[in-house]
């Protein structure tokens, strides 16, 4: 699938990073922006990784490892990546 970054906007990322935790999301979660992976999700480390990975891979971008300690919420990650792809 080829995403036209132009026209992302925080919404479209959160709702994209939402269907991309979807094998991840074991206990069935509701998902919002203040959805912590760790408490939340009961995600581990790797299991984060995977699944920024995933993100990175869909999104064509990379996040910077000094970016990781703050990635602790969905939303911390849709505006991560919101702020990578517009630079």
């Amino acid at each position: 699938m080829t995403i036209n970054k132009d026209s992302l906007t925080e919404e479209t990322i959160f709702a994209e990073v939402c269907r991309l935790l979807g094998p991840f999301n074991k206990r069935g979660v509701t998902v919002t922006r203040a959805t912590n992976f760790s408490s939340d999700l009961e995600l581990d480390s790797l299991a984060v990784m995977d699944l920024l990975a995933e993100i990175e891979d869909h999104f064509d971008i990379t996040v910077p490892l000094n970016v990781l300690p703050d990635l602790e919420k969905v939303g911390d990650v849709s505006a991560a990546v919101l702020k990578i792809i517009k630079g």
